[in-house]
């Protein structure tokens, strides 16, 4: 029955009806006149509701509004909103300052999970509303289940200790060092009491590396791995946690084979066995592309066939960053999907050639066969990052649905990706990779659906076709390819990374049709005929097209036209996010809502960047302090750590970085004893006075002396004797010392110790404008507003008494 005939019928009914009836009739017609709720989403008005039997006619934007709702349940998108509901549950889990365990959600599950039991008959048309619920709280238990069956135990503290382990993988990077995985069997002076499990160490000294298996050992000098640089960005230790590493570091020289390891009892589980055959042939085929190729070109090869990126020099890493071109070292759907292209177009054009062989066999489905166990040994040999593993997902499907005669390339396929990622691995919800793979993905489907559609109409009204629409085609998709991925991934991109690619779509319009034509299908051609030896040709093929894609990327990127947005609001970001959802996935007029909340999130996120920033950043060691100036971060270290510092300049949006002035130490002649350490009052003065605002003063091994734009005195202390007499007369002391510091008889300033930064991690210090006080009070932002979680709790540990305190450092 169409709408039309519904409307008739349903209003003939209405008009036969008393009239303190008729009110209570659910009207499915798109232009009844009755002002009832729907039958199928009462919570979509038909019209007014005041007054029992009043009849009335639908305004029209409800009337609009309803229809809109009754076409979107038509295109059944609730699957698609499965894997964004237990998406969101899972990253609300995380985001918890404590844990919520699987003994208080199961109970929640079921409770939710009977009401929408209970929404039957007459309420069953609240039962999608109430669906809602069970699946965000079923996306917090798969997060509890997949911490709670982890056992990750994170180092607490820096230590250099003899480890001995078995290697489980390594990589060379492009200086010739070997970085490998250890799964840590023992270690010796000092025996640690909770040795992690696994450690990522870097070798530092040249040599020739050990094979996957091998026993190693060495005095190795371990850490933790990071917390967040700043609050609000990506916390290390979080992803350490989740791949089962407790410790980074490096060996001091190069490890060696322990005794007796020969001899050692290898894993006889067919999984190690299984994974140690991948490592090896992933290791061997990288090895022979690189060694066939060579330089930066060759490692690029091979980082698209086998993940490994380490080898890439940095200088060429960066270059391909700020060309928007990074994105080809991830192996996501455009490799994948034209491999598998490649591979199925070929074997059916030369299956094809057989005499008589396509008209006994279904040669389409035969290539699709090929095509599905090809896309199977890439994702096994890539190492299974997300974006690999949903774009395998995805294509897996749209083969095995060859073999049905049917079309899967729609937004079930990405939901159901993304389902089963969250239902395997809730964590990576939290990374980059997932999120930006995903709303990529996600905008392309959708674009191109509505492109399609669009196409068919066009086709309808105008018949036959111009010469030249398949080269037009090409250029229009590979420029709209590019913009739409490049608009879809922006707001995650500024959110975790800070900065953004200005000439992006330029490079990505030039260097997709070498990635298409020269670059994948012969790098496939290369795999298929490596096991015969015959590889050669096909990589050298394939190494000119990266040769002119980084000719491309260096063009592109001496544009300097790197947009540095600085750190992202959490508000802001949802907005956007959700509103993209929204725009991709409602095809009605609804879709507008997606787009309203985009223009919201991106206002959000221009007034956060004209909010107030920090005025003092701590790094969570406490040995880099920075003071904030408007387009300027002024350190305590000449030459600060980059790993730490390169994060801060493009969180807070500041490029330039003012040096200390350091003040030469006395002659050792004129040093005092330990004893006479303390300086008179005169001296202390001497070292505040010397203090300038935006920038340190400092003698090394000492002091560092500043002064803030608020007018706060700020000083580092790094002789703990100075300590009782400089924090009486500063603002602000950062004592991030591990010696025993003296007490401190002044209340006034607000001192910063290394137990305090271990409990909060890193910390940003703003001025207090609700108070009148001159100069304002300091207010503290912290890292962590807790430590309860599993990837925190080494914070807490105490070697000295072996157990984990539940005192946290205080301010």
């Amino acid at each position: 029955m169409g709408t039309e005939e519904r409307g008739r019928t349903t209003r003939d009914a209405v008009d036969r009806a008393p009239s303190f009836i008729s009110s209570q009739v659910s009207v499915l017609a798109v232009n009844a006149p009755v002002a009832r709720p729907s039958r199928r989403f009462p919570w979509v008005l038909n019209g007014s509701s005041m007054g029992y039997g009043l009849r009335r006619a639908t305004p029209p934007i409800f009337r609009r509004f309803r229809t809109a709702v009754e076409e979107e349940a038509d295109f059944g998108h609730g699957f698609v909103l499965i894997s964004v509901l237990l998406a969101l549950g899972s990253l609300v889990w995380f985001a918890l300052p404590y844990d919520v365990g699987i003994a208080k959600l199961a109970p929640l599950l079921c409770v939710f999970g009977i009401s929408v039991l209970l929404c039957r008959g007459r309420f069953a048309a609240w039962r999608p509303l109430a669906v809602a619920p069970v699946i965000f709280v079923g996306g917090m238990l798969l997060a509890a289940v997949e911490t709670a069956r982890l056992d990750t135990v994170i180092l607490d503290g820096p230590v250099t200790t003899n480890l001995r382990g078995t290697i489980l993988s390594r990589e060379q990077d492009d200086r010739g060092r070997w970085r490998y995985l250890v799964e840590v069997d023992e270690t010796s002076r000092p025996r640690l009491r909770r040795p992690p499990s696994k450690a990522t160490l870097l070798a530092r000294r040249r040599h020739e590396g050990f094979p996957v298996g091998t026993t190693i050992e060495g005095k190795a000098r371990l850490s933790p791995p990071s917390g967040p640089a700043l609050p609000d960005l990506n916390d290390f230790a979080f992803d350490a946690f989740f791949k089962g590493v407790g410790a980074v570091g490096f060996f001091y020289g190069s490890p060696s084979q322990a005794p007796g390891a020969a001899e050692a009892r290898p894993d006889t589980s067919l999984f190690a066995q299984g994974k140690a055959l991948l490592a090896a042939a992933r290791e061997t085929v990288g090895g022979r592309i690189r060694e066939t190729v060579g330089g930066d070109t060759g490692a690029i090869a091979a980082a698209l066939i086998t993940a490994e990126e380490r080898a890439i020099s940095r200088e060429t890493v960066e270059t391909l960053r700020a060309a928007g071109l990074s994105h080809v070292l991830a192996i996501s759907g455009l490799n994948m999907v034209l491999a598998a292209g490649t591979f199925l177009v070929g074997a059916r054009t030369l299956l094809s050639l057989v005499p008589g062989f396509a008209e006994r066999l279904p040669v389409k489905k035969i290539a699709a066969a090929g095509a599905l166990v090809m896309v199977l040994l890439y994702i096994l040999i890539s190492g299974g990052a997300v974006s690999a593993l949903r774009s395998w997902i995805m294509i897996s499907i749209m083969l095995i649905a060859v073999f049905f005669d049917r079309v899967s390339i729609s937004l079930r396929n990405v939901a159901l990706a993304g389902i089963i990622i969250i239902a395997w691995t809730p964590s990576a919800v939290a990374g980059p990779g997932f999120q930006m793979s995903f709303a990529a993905t996600l905008a392309l489907v959708a674009g191109y659906a509505r492109w399609r559609e669009y196409r068919m109409r066009e086709q309808e009204r105008v018949a036959g076709r111009h010469r030249w629409e398949l080269a037009s085609n090409f250029a229009i998709g590979s420029v709209a390819t590019s913009l739409i991925g490049g608009l879809a991934t922006a707001v995650y991109a500024a959110a975790h990374f800070h900065r953004l690619p200005a000439y992006g779509l330029i490079a990505n319009v030039l260097a997709t049709p070498l990635i298409s034509v020269l670059i994948m299908p012969f790098g496939l051609f290369a795999m298929l005929l490596m096991p015969f030896g015959l590889e050669h040709y096909p990589l050298m093929v394939m190494g000119q097209g990266l040769d002119w894609m980084l000719a491309v990327a260096r063009y592109v990127a001496s544009f300097n036209g790197e947009w540095v947005t600085g750190r992202v609001g959490t508000g802001g970001f949802v907005l956007a996010a959700f509103g993209g959802i929204i725009l991709c996935v409602l095809r009605t007029r609804l879709a507008l809502a997606g787009a309203a909340l985009i223009v919201f999130g991106g206002a959000a996120i221009a007034f956060e960047q004209r909010a107030q920033r920090p005025s003092v950043t701590i790094s969570e060691d406490g040995q880099l302090v920075g003071l904030i100036t408007e387009d300027a971060i002024a350190t305590n270290r000449t030459r600060p750590p980059d790993f730490i510092f390169s994060q801060w300049q493009r969180a807070l949006a500041a490029a330039n970085h003012v040096a200390p002035a350091v003040e030469s130490a006395p002659s050792s002649a004129a040093k005092p004893s330990p004893r006479d350490r303390q300086p008179s009052t005169a001296s202390v003065a001497e070292i505040l006075s010397s203090a300038k605002t935006g920038g340190f003063v400092c003698r090394k091994g000492e002091w560092c002396v500043g002064r803030s734009q608020e007018g706060w005195t700020i000083v580092i202390v790094e002789e703990p004797e100075l300590f009782p007499a400089l924090c009486e007369a500063a603002d602000l002391v950062i004592a991030a010392t591990r010696r025993q510091l003296p007490t401190c008889k002044s209340s006034r300033a607000l001192i910063v110790t290394a137990e305090t930064l271990r409990g909060s991690g890193a910390i940003e210090i703003y001025a207090d404008r609700t108070q009148s006080a001159a100069p304002p009070r300091l207010r503290i932002v912290r890292s962590f507003t807790s430590t309860e979680r599993p990837w925190q709790r080494h914070r807490r540990y105490n070697w000295r008494s072996n157990d984990f305190s539940t005192e946290e450092g205080t301010f």
